[in-house]
Order: structure tokens, then sequence, then C-alpha cells
């Protein structure tokens, strides 16, 4: 398939990893797989490169893996002079620089401007999936594309052969076991291996002690710097550094560094249960077809929740009564706004008693999710349709 021969990015990174994330996964398969001319301008250079570790924070522009990063300060300051790409998309509604709408303005053919919106099972996306949208002062139309997981939605992310790297290297005991070496941890023979990457949870010193309490040995994952106040807390100061484990009761829990997308991929791929958040490794997550534990992004009033029940409702269709039953139990419980809440080890347990039909739910959801394309794949045949 074709493409544009100049694609747009634009992200500027609220907090945390994920826009980045996401915006930097999209550049990259564009650049791969569409042989466009991508260019990826982003506000903090510093964030891209604990993802992207070819990416140098001190310099405003060079060319990684085909794509050609740019730094800027957001969409109320100017960048340097540049013509616009046939393709232009804002991420997440992170606005575009005054400058560059008025060289979008200057063209005789206008870009074709989408507004890349965040992801959601929630079924109203698909009525605003690509409607066009004038702006308010200006002679430009943006389009709205949103994310999800039905050929209605805008879909996900998924690089060729994502599926394939991931099965090899699940059916390979060698591989794995190099994988582990590399991070200087490994879980024992007969524990229950969990990747832990949350926000500032309040329930997390619950879990913990459900999981040092227990009868199954659980050897968990940390990568440096995630819920570190509530670690902090829970180990009185001691939170393992990478390569070290803290061993409490039947828990032993592993710190790891900060990984590189592709190098968390394989975290995932090698655990157990993955805990996850915001939306980039949530749907890494769900492709790596393991049992998984998902945080939405908070936010006011505490709208990620209906989110979160959206997609419960969603991925647990097919899935047997009591395995969906603790499934969603224990997401609301981890999720649950209210302080104090001492139910997340019962429903804990609850939730690692039906593992094996999680399990296999996940293998089968994925597979089936995987039947269509991917959101790179709808958004160049949605752009080709508007230049």
């Amino acid at each position: 398939m074709t493409s544009p021969q100049r694609w747009d990015i634009f992200c500027s990174v609220v907090d945390n990893y994920g826009d980045a994330g996401v915006a930097w996964r999209l550049a990259r398969q564009l650049a791969a797989e569409y042989r466009c001319d991508a260019r990826l301008f982003v506000d903090a250079l510093p964030v891209l490169a604990r993802i992207a570790p070819d990416v140098d924070p001190s310099r405003e522009r060079q060319k990684v893996q085909g794509v050609d990063i740019l730094g800027w300060n957001g969409a109320d300051r100017p960048i340097s002079p540049t013509s616009p790409g046939a393709a232009v998309i804002e991420a997440f509604g992170c606005g575009l620089p005054s400058s560059y709408l008025d060289a979008m303005i200057a063209l005789a053919a206008q870009p074709a401007w989408i507004n890349l919106e965040y992801l959601s099972a929630e079924s109203w996306i698909e009525g605003s999936h690509a409607l066009p949208s004038r702006h308010p002062r200006l002679p430009l139309q943006r389009h709205f594309y949103f994310p999800g997981f039905t050929t209605g939605s805008g879909g996900l992310l998924r690089e060729a052969g994502l599926l394939a790297r991931r099965d090899a290297f699940q059916a390979d005991p060698a591989a794995r076991a190099a994988f582990w070496r590399s991070l200087g941890v490994a879980p024992p023979e007969g524990a229950l291996a969990i990747s832990l990457f949350c926000y500032p949870n309040r329930h997390l010193p619950a879990l913990l002690d459900a999981w040092a309490d227990g009868d199954q040995p659980v050897w968990c994952a940390v990568p440096a710097g995630v819920a570190a106040g509530e670690l902090d807390r829970w180990t009185g100061g001691a939170v393992p550094h990478a390569g070290q484990v803290l061993a409490r009761g039947r828990l032993s829990l592993a710190g790891i560094p900060f990984l590189a997308q592709d190098i968390y991929d394989r975290l995932l791929w090698a655990c157990d249960i993955n805990l996850v958040r915001g939306e980039d490794s949530f749907v890494r997550a769900l492709w790596a077809a393991r049992p998984l534990i998902w945080q939405p992004y908070p936010q006011p009033d505490d709208a990620q929740l209906a989110k979160l029940d959206a997609f419960l409702a969603r991925y647990g269709s097919g899935m047997p009564q009591a395995s969906a039953d603790s499934f969603n139990a224990f997401h609301r419980d981890w999720n649950d706004p209210v302080e104090g809440n001492a139910s997340v080890a019962r429903t804990w347990d609850a939730f690692a008693g039906e593992l094996p039909a999680t399990g296999g739910h996940a293998q089968r959801w994925t597979a089936e999710l995987a039947t269509q394309s991917d959101l790179a794949a709808r958004l160049v045949r949605m752009v080709e349709g508007l230049v």
C-alpha cells in the first residue's frame, strides 16, 4: 500500500510515557511499512529517549529508525519554517503551532489533518470516528480518529510480524532464559511471574501483602521508578534496584531497568500476568495474549471508570462467567478511587484461581482481534481518501 510522501506527527507529553510511546510506534510503522517520510515533533525529547534509547535528548533534530525527530515547545510556540506534510497527525489534541497552521492555509491543497484521539472501548466512538470538523477561526478542516476494538473504529497499533515474533519467543525457552539474563533477574521455577507497570495506586500495598501472604510463590518485576511512593513505603525504603530482589513471605520483588519499548514487549511475553496502565502498555499487553490487569489514566470526576467498564464488557464477552466475574471484580477494586478498599486481597485470590480459564480466553480474544486490520493501515487508507 502506498501513502502520502510526508507525514507530520505532533505529540505533546502531558505526563508519563504513553503519548510519546503511541506517537513513536506510529511514526516507526509509517516509515518502515509504508515508506513514507515521517517527521515526529515531540516537546519532551528526554521522555522519548527513555523508551527509544537511540534518541539523543540533547539534539533538537535527528533521524532514528527512519523517522525524523524534531523538538518543539508546544502549540503556543512557533517552530522553524517548514512545509507541512500531506498528512498531519495531531496526537491527542495537543494543538499545532500557529506558524504551522499558517503554512497549511497557504498551501493550494490542504493536508489531511487528523486528530488522533485516545483509545476507548466505548460504543459511541464508532459514531464519531472519521467525522470532519471545521476549525472555528481558520479555513481548515480536521478529522477525528478514534482507536478502538471494532471494525467501525480506528483499530489498534500492531506492526507487521509482531505476533509471529511473540509466538517464536514464547515457544523458545533459550530465548526467554537469555532475556532474563539480560535483566539480571529471573523468576524461579513454579513462581507466578508478574510484571507491574502502574500509576501511583493506593491499593498496591494491599496487593503486595496478598502476594506475600498467599499460598503461591509470586515473582514480580518492577521497572525503575514505577509506583515509587507506594513501594518505598511498603519496603521501608528498601525498593530493590535493577538486578536486585527483595523477598517477603511468598513474594519476590525484582527490580529491573526502565525498558525500551521493544524490550518491554518481551517482558510482557515472558510473564504470566501483566499489570499495565494508560494506553501504550495496555495495547501491548493485549497483543501479549496473557492475562492482564489494566489501570486507565486517572481523570477528573473518575471519568476513567466508564472507559474501564466499557473494556470489561467488551473483553469479557465469551469468557466463562466465573472468570469474567473475578476478572471484573479485581479490576474494579484495583481502580477503586476510594482509599482503604480492603477487598483487593480477596478479589485477587478469586482472579488468581481463574487464571487457567482467563489465560485461554486471552489467547482466543487476541487471535480474534488480530483478524482485523491495524491502526496504521486504517489510518493510511483514510488519509489517502482525503488528499
